[in-house]
């Protein structure tokens, strides 16, 4: 299955109802990097928000998904 870039809030929420697989998780770490740089966001301030203590991820996957989102800012143009 090929997955779009999303390109809004809504096209990311959109993406919950879809069956998780490797490609879904980075079309929508893709999405969040775009929509932050659109949003005038630095990697930093992008990092700070994933690694907020949330009761969703534990505190290696917050490390993990904050590499993956480092990795996806330096590789997307």
């Amino acid at each position: 299955m090929h997955h779009s870039i999303p390109t809004s809030p809504e096209e990311i929420m959109a993406l919950r109802s879809r069956p998780v697989d490797e490609e879904l998780i980075a079309v929508a770490i893709a999405g969040v990097v775009r929509l932050a740089r659109r949003q005038g966001q630095s990697l930093d301030e992008l990092t700070a928000e994933v690694m907020a203590d949330d009761p969703m991820l534990d505190v290696v996957q917050r490390g993990w998904l904050s590499k993956m989102i480092a990795q996806a800012w330096k590789s997307l143009p």
